[in-house]
Protein backbone atom coordinates (compact mmCIF):
# COMPACT_ATOMS: atom_id res chain seq x y z
CA UNK A 1 0.00 0.00 0.00
CA UNK A 2 1.51 3.35 -1.05
CA UNK A 3 -0.36 5.54 1.43
CA UNK A 4 -2.20 5.46 4.73
CA UNK A 5 -5.75 4.19 4.84
CA UNK A 6 -8.48 6.87 4.77
CA UNK A 7 -9.36 6.22 8.42
CA UNK A 8 -5.76 6.87 9.52
CA UNK A 9 -4.84 9.59 7.03
CA UNK A 10 -5.40 12.47 9.45
CA UNK A 11 -3.91 10.86 12.55
CA UNK A 12 -0.60 12.26 13.88
CA UNK A 13 2.41 10.11 13.01
CA UNK A 14 4.07 10.61 16.40
CA UNK A 15 2.82 10.80 19.97
CA UNK A 16 2.54 14.48 20.85
CA UNK A 17 2.72 15.73 17.26
CA UNK A 18 0.04 18.24 16.20
CA UNK A 19 -3.10 17.09 14.41
CA UNK A 20 -2.66 17.21 10.61
CA UNK A 21 -4.60 19.94 8.80
CA UNK A 22 -7.75 18.85 6.99
CA UNK A 23 -7.80 21.99 4.86
CA UNK A 24 -4.94 24.18 3.72
CA UNK A 25 -4.74 27.69 5.19
CA UNK A 26 -6.11 30.26 2.74
CA UNK A 27 -3.02 32.31 1.94
CA UNK A 28 -1.79 34.54 -0.85
CA UNK A 29 1.29 32.91 -2.40
CA UNK A 30 1.89 34.72 -5.67
CA UNK A 31 5.64 34.58 -5.30
CA UNK A 32 8.07 32.48 -3.25
CA UNK A 33 11.13 34.71 -2.99
CA UNK A 34 14.38 32.80 -2.62
CA UNK A 35 17.03 34.11 -0.21
CA UNK A 36 20.55 32.63 0.22
CA UNK A 37 20.81 32.67 4.03
CA UNK A 38 24.60 32.31 4.18
CA UNK A 39 25.09 35.79 2.71
CA UNK A 40 25.04 38.34 5.53
CA UNK A 41 24.22 41.34 3.31
CA UNK A 42 21.24 39.60 1.71
CA UNK A 43 19.97 38.18 4.99
CA UNK A 44 20.08 41.65 6.59
CA UNK A 45 17.55 42.90 4.02
CA UNK A 46 14.94 40.26 4.92
CA UNK A 47 12.93 42.30 7.49
CA UNK A 48 12.53 45.21 5.07
CA UNK A 49 11.74 42.90 2.15
CA UNK A 50 9.21 40.71 3.97
CA UNK A 51 6.19 43.08 3.90
CA UNK A 52 6.41 43.38 0.10
CA UNK A 53 6.32 39.66 -0.74
CA UNK A 54 3.91 36.82 -0.04
CA UNK A 55 6.52 34.18 0.89
CA UNK A 56 10.22 34.37 1.81
CA UNK A 57 12.15 31.13 1.41
CA UNK A 58 15.49 30.38 3.06
CA UNK A 59 17.31 28.30 0.47
CA UNK A 60 19.64 25.57 1.71
CA UNK A 61 19.94 23.49 -1.48
CA UNK A 62 21.03 24.31 -5.05
CA UNK A 63 23.10 27.51 -5.42
CA UNK A 64 24.47 27.07 -1.87
CA UNK A 65 28.09 25.78 -2.00
CA UNK A 66 28.88 22.62 -0.05
CA UNK A 67 31.20 24.51 2.27
CA UNK A 68 28.42 27.03 3.05
CA UNK A 69 25.68 24.54 3.99
CA UNK A 70 26.19 24.96 7.75
CA UNK A 71 26.26 28.74 7.46
CA UNK A 72 23.08 28.70 5.34
CA UNK A 73 21.28 26.53 7.89
CA UNK A 74 22.31 28.87 10.73
CA UNK A 75 21.25 31.85 8.62
CA UNK A 76 17.82 30.31 7.98
CA UNK A 77 17.26 29.90 11.72
CA UNK A 78 18.34 33.51 12.23
CA UNK A 79 15.85 34.60 9.55
CA UNK A 80 13.05 32.85 11.42
CA UNK A 81 13.68 35.14 14.38
CA UNK A 82 14.27 38.37 12.45
CA UNK A 83 10.60 39.01 11.72
CA UNK A 84 7.20 38.08 13.12
CA UNK A 85 6.20 35.91 10.17
CA UNK A 86 3.11 34.42 11.75
CA UNK A 87 1.91 37.74 13.15
CA UNK A 88 2.42 39.69 9.92
CA UNK A 89 1.06 37.09 7.51
CA UNK A 90 4.12 36.69 5.28
CA UNK A 91 4.93 33.04 4.67
CA UNK A 92 8.28 31.72 5.89
CA UNK A 93 9.53 28.61 4.07
CA UNK A 94 12.83 26.79 3.69
CA UNK A 95 14.10 24.54 0.91
CA UNK A 96 16.19 21.80 2.49
CA UNK A 97 18.74 19.57 0.81
CA UNK A 98 17.51 16.34 -0.84
CA UNK A 99 16.77 13.19 1.15
CA UNK A 100 19.81 11.42 -0.33
CA UNK A 101 22.22 14.19 0.73
CA UNK A 102 24.37 14.27 3.89
CA UNK A 103 22.65 17.49 5.00
CA UNK A 104 18.96 16.55 4.92
CA UNK A 105 18.48 15.28 8.46
CA UNK A 106 20.37 18.14 10.07
CA UNK A 107 18.55 20.68 7.90
CA UNK A 108 15.16 19.39 8.97
CA UNK A 109 15.96 18.76 12.63
CA UNK A 110 17.54 22.18 13.16
CA UNK A 111 14.73 23.99 11.35
CA UNK A 112 11.91 22.23 13.19
CA UNK A 113 13.51 22.35 16.65
CA UNK A 114 14.83 25.92 16.44
CA UNK A 115 12.51 27.65 13.95
CA UNK A 116 9.37 25.50 13.82
CA UNK A 117 7.28 28.14 15.61
CA UNK A 118 7.66 30.43 12.58
CA UNK A 119 8.20 27.93 9.74
CA UNK A 120 5.17 27.37 7.51
CA UNK A 121 6.49 25.03 4.83
CA UNK A 122 9.49 22.78 4.18
CA UNK A 123 10.25 22.55 0.46
CA UNK A 124 11.50 19.08 -0.47
CA UNK A 125 13.62 18.89 -3.65
CA UNK A 126 13.90 16.01 -6.11
CA UNK A 127 10.91 14.08 -4.76
CA UNK A 128 10.68 10.86 -6.76
CA UNK A 129 7.68 9.12 -5.20
CA UNK A 130 5.31 9.02 -2.23
CA UNK A 131 7.91 7.12 -0.19
CA UNK A 132 10.01 10.31 0.03
CA UNK A 133 7.04 12.18 1.48
CA UNK A 134 6.26 9.31 3.89
CA UNK A 135 9.81 9.29 5.27
CA UNK A 136 9.92 13.05 5.75
CA UNK A 137 6.39 13.02 7.20
CA UNK A 138 7.31 10.56 9.96
CA UNK A 139 10.58 12.33 10.73
CA UNK A 140 9.02 15.78 10.98
CA UNK A 141 6.19 14.47 13.20
CA UNK A 142 8.75 13.17 15.69
CA UNK A 143 10.56 16.52 15.67
CA UNK A 144 7.32 18.49 16.06
CA UNK A 145 6.46 16.41 19.12
CA UNK A 146 9.93 16.99 20.58
CA UNK A 147 9.66 20.75 19.92
CA UNK A 148 6.13 20.94 21.38
CA UNK A 149 4.70 22.51 18.24
CA UNK A 150 0.93 22.90 18.06
CA UNK A 151 0.73 23.74 14.34
CA UNK A 152 1.91 21.21 11.74
CA UNK A 153 4.59 22.22 9.23
CA UNK A 154 3.53 21.59 5.65
CA UNK A 155 5.47 20.12 2.70
CA UNK A 156 6.02 21.48 -0.78
CA UNK A 157 7.56 19.07 -3.31
CA UNK A 158 9.61 20.02 -6.36
CA UNK A 159 9.06 18.07 -9.57
CA UNK A 160 12.62 17.55 -10.84
CA UNK A 161 12.85 14.00 -12.21
CA UNK A 162 11.08 11.92 -14.82
CA UNK A 163 10.12 9.40 -12.14
CA UNK A 164 8.64 12.13 -9.97
CA UNK A 165 6.67 13.35 -12.98
CA UNK A 166 5.39 9.84 -13.66
CA UNK A 167 4.21 9.57 -10.04
CA UNK A 168 3.06 13.16 -9.54
CA UNK A 169 -0.49 12.14 -8.61
CA UNK A 170 0.76 9.76 -5.89
CA UNK A 171 3.10 12.43 -4.54
CA UNK A 172 0.27 14.97 -4.39
CA UNK A 173 -1.85 12.52 -2.34
CA UNK A 174 0.94 11.20 -0.11
CA UNK A 175 0.25 13.18 3.08
CA UNK A 176 -2.05 15.81 4.61
CA UNK A 177 1.14 17.86 4.97
CA UNK A 178 1.23 18.41 1.21
CA UNK A 179 0.77 22.13 0.48
CA UNK A 180 1.78 22.12 -3.16
CA UNK A 181 4.19 21.16 -5.92
CA UNK A 182 6.53 23.33 -7.99
CA UNK A 183 8.01 22.65 -11.40
CA UNK A 184 11.81 22.33 -11.33
CA UNK A 185 12.60 22.77 -15.03
CA UNK A 186 16.41 22.66 -14.91
CA UNK A 187 16.84 19.34 -13.11
CA UNK A 188 13.82 17.85 -14.87
CA UNK A 189 15.23 18.82 -18.27
CA UNK A 190 18.53 17.12 -17.41
CA UNK A 191 16.83 13.97 -16.10
CA UNK A 192 14.66 13.74 -19.20
CA UNK A 193 17.73 14.32 -21.39
CA UNK A 194 16.10 17.36 -22.95
CA UNK A 195 18.60 19.22 -25.14
CA UNK A 196 18.49 22.61 -23.47
CA UNK A 197 20.58 24.59 -21.00
CA UNK A 198 17.77 27.05 -20.21
CA UNK A 199 16.06 27.23 -16.81
CA UNK A 200 12.40 27.31 -17.79
CA UNK A 201 10.75 29.30 -20.53
CA UNK A 202 10.51 28.62 -24.24
CA UNK A 203 13.20 27.57 -26.67
CA UNK A 204 13.84 29.01 -30.15
CA UNK A 205 14.16 25.52 -31.66
CA UNK A 206 10.86 24.26 -30.22
CA UNK A 207 8.47 25.57 -32.86
CA UNK A 208 5.57 24.86 -35.18
CA UNK A 209 5.74 25.86 -38.83
CA UNK A 210 2.99 26.39 -41.38
CA UNK A 211 2.65 24.22 -44.46
CA UNK A 212 4.68 25.05 -47.59
CA UNK A 213 3.20 27.79 -49.76
CA UNK A 214 2.56 27.31 -53.47
CA UNK A 215 4.58 30.40 -54.33
CA UNK A 216 7.55 29.22 -52.28
CA UNK A 217 7.49 32.24 -50.01
CA UNK A 218 8.72 32.16 -46.43
CA UNK A 219 6.65 30.04 -44.05
CA UNK A 220 5.52 31.52 -40.75
CA UNK A 221 6.62 29.75 -37.59
CA UNK A 222 6.10 30.36 -33.89
CA UNK A 223 8.12 29.42 -30.82
CA UNK A 224 6.31 27.03 -28.48
CA UNK A 225 6.41 26.24 -24.76
CA UNK A 226 8.07 22.86 -24.05
CA UNK A 227 6.71 22.96 -20.47
CA UNK A 228 3.02 23.13 -21.37
CA UNK A 229 2.27 19.43 -20.87
CA UNK A 230 4.29 19.21 -17.66
CA UNK A 231 2.63 22.22 -16.04
CA UNK A 232 -0.85 21.09 -17.07
CA UNK A 233 -0.35 17.59 -15.66
CA UNK A 234 1.13 18.99 -12.45
CA UNK A 235 -1.86 21.35 -12.06
CA UNK A 236 -4.31 18.47 -12.55
CA UNK A 237 -2.51 16.34 -9.93
CA UNK A 238 -2.46 19.20 -7.44
CA UNK A 239 -6.08 20.26 -7.92
CA UNK A 240 -7.20 16.63 -7.70
CA UNK A 241 -5.46 16.43 -4.31
CA UNK A 242 -6.72 19.82 -3.11
CA UNK A 243 -3.25 21.39 -3.03
CA UNK A 244 -1.59 24.21 -5.00
CA UNK A 245 0.53 24.12 -8.15
CA UNK A 246 3.41 26.55 -8.70
CA UNK A 247 5.69 27.44 -11.56
CA UNK A 248 9.32 27.27 -10.45
CA UNK A 249 12.36 29.31 -11.45
CA UNK A 250 12.83 31.42 -14.56
CA UNK A 251 16.59 31.54 -14.90
CA UNK A 252 17.18 34.49 -17.25
CA UNK A 253 16.75 37.30 -14.73
CA UNK A 254 17.58 39.92 -17.38
CA UNK A 255 14.77 38.91 -19.78
CA UNK A 256 11.79 40.36 -17.96
CA UNK A 257 9.43 40.08 -20.94
CA UNK A 258 10.01 36.33 -21.34
CA UNK A 259 9.76 35.89 -17.57
CA UNK A 260 6.39 37.63 -17.51
CA UNK A 261 5.09 35.51 -20.39
CA UNK A 262 6.15 32.23 -18.74
CA UNK A 263 4.56 33.30 -15.46
CA UNK A 264 1.39 34.28 -17.30
CA UNK A 265 1.17 30.93 -19.07
CA UNK A 266 1.45 29.16 -15.72
CA UNK A 267 -1.17 31.46 -14.15
CA UNK A 268 -3.65 30.81 -16.94
CA UNK A 269 -3.12 27.04 -16.64
CA UNK A 270 -3.99 27.12 -12.93
CA UNK A 271 -0.79 27.81 -10.98
CA UNK A 272 -1.19 29.79 -7.76
CA UNK A 273 2.23 31.39 -7.86
CA UNK A 274 5.86 31.11 -8.89
CA UNK A 275 9.41 31.52 -7.61
CA UNK A 276 11.28 34.81 -7.71
CA UNK A 277 15.06 34.45 -7.86
CA UNK A 278 15.84 38.17 -8.09
CA UNK A 279 14.04 41.22 -6.71
CA UNK A 280 13.15 42.32 -10.25
CA UNK A 281 10.93 39.22 -10.60
CA UNK A 282 8.84 40.04 -7.51
CA UNK A 283 6.85 42.81 -9.19
CA UNK A 284 6.27 40.61 -12.26
CA UNK A 285 4.90 37.76 -10.15
CA UNK A 286 2.73 40.17 -8.15
CA UNK A 287 1.30 41.60 -11.38
CA UNK A 288 0.77 38.31 -13.21
CA UNK A 289 -0.66 36.24 -10.34
CA UNK A 290 -3.15 38.95 -9.37
CA UNK A 291 -6.27 38.93 -11.56
CA UNK A 292 -6.74 41.84 -13.95
CA UNK A 293 -9.23 44.44 -12.60
CA UNK A 294 -11.35 44.28 -15.77
CA UNK A 295 -11.56 40.48 -15.48
CA UNK A 296 -12.61 40.86 -11.85
CA UNK A 297 -15.35 43.36 -12.70
CA UNK A 298 -16.72 41.09 -15.42
CA UNK A 299 -16.56 38.04 -13.14
CA UNK A 300 -18.52 39.89 -10.49
CA UNK A 301 -21.14 40.87 -13.06
CA UNK A 302 -21.67 37.15 -13.67
CA UNK A 303 -21.94 36.41 -9.95
CA UNK A 304 -24.41 39.27 -9.44
CA UNK A 305 -26.57 38.14 -12.37
CA UNK A 306 -26.64 34.52 -11.15
CA UNK A 307 -26.50 34.70 -7.32
CA UNK A 308 -27.23 31.01 -6.78
CA UNK A 309 -24.97 29.84 -9.60
CA UNK A 310 -27.75 28.37 -11.72
CA UNK A 311 -29.60 29.37 -14.84
CA UNK A 312 -28.46 31.39 -17.86
CA UNK A 313 -27.68 35.10 -18.24
CA UNK A 314 -26.61 37.26 -21.18
CA UNK A 315 -23.88 39.72 -20.10
CA UNK A 316 -22.17 42.05 -22.58
CA UNK A 317 -23.44 39.89 -25.42
CA UNK A 318 -22.01 36.66 -24.00
CA UNK A 319 -23.99 33.74 -22.64
CA UNK A 320 -23.17 32.77 -19.06
CA UNK A 321 -24.24 29.59 -17.27
CA UNK A 322 -23.28 27.56 -14.21
CA UNK A 323 -19.90 26.62 -15.72
CA UNK A 324 -18.89 30.24 -16.32
CA UNK A 325 -20.25 31.09 -12.84
CA UNK A 326 -17.65 28.69 -11.40
CA UNK A 327 -14.93 30.34 -13.48
CA UNK A 328 -16.05 33.76 -12.26
CA UNK A 329 -16.01 32.54 -8.67
CA UNK A 330 -12.35 31.48 -9.00
CA UNK A 331 -11.38 34.97 -10.21
CA UNK A 332 -13.52 36.82 -7.65
CA UNK A 333 -12.24 34.74 -4.73
CA UNK A 334 -8.63 35.34 -5.76
CA UNK A 335 -9.34 39.07 -6.07
CA UNK A 336 -10.70 39.10 -2.51
CA UNK A 337 -7.53 37.40 -1.28
CA UNK A 338 -5.27 39.81 -3.19
CA UNK A 339 -7.28 42.82 -1.97
CA UNK A 340 -6.74 41.77 1.63
CA UNK A 341 -2.99 42.39 1.17
CA UNK A 342 -2.79 45.01 -1.59
CA UNK A 343 -4.71 48.29 -0.95
CA UNK A 344 -4.09 49.59 -4.49
CA UNK A 345 -5.56 46.51 -6.13
CA UNK A 346 -8.41 46.51 -3.60
CA UNK A 347 -9.39 49.95 -4.93
CA UNK A 348 -9.05 48.80 -8.54
CA UNK A 349 -11.20 45.73 -7.91
CA UNK A 350 -13.90 47.76 -6.17
CA UNK A 351 -13.98 50.37 -8.93
CA UNK A 352 -13.01 53.22 -6.57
Amino acid sequence: MSQKTPRNFFKPLAIGAPEPMRDLPVKLERMIHFVPPHLDKVRAKVPSMAPGVDVILANLEDAIPADAKDAARAGAIEMANMYDWQGNGTGFWSRVNPLNSPWFQEDVSELVLKAGHQLDVIMLPKVEGPWDIHFADQYVAQLEAKAGLTRPILFHAILETAQGMALVEEIALASPRMQGISLGPADLAADRKMKTTRVGGGHPFYRVIEDPKEDGSARASAQQDPWHYTIARMVDACRMAGINAFYGPFGDIADLDACEQQFRNAFLLGCSGTWSLHPNQIAIAKKVFSPDPDEVKFARKILAAMPDGTGVAMIDGKMQDDATWKQAKVISDLADLVASKDPDLAKAYSGD
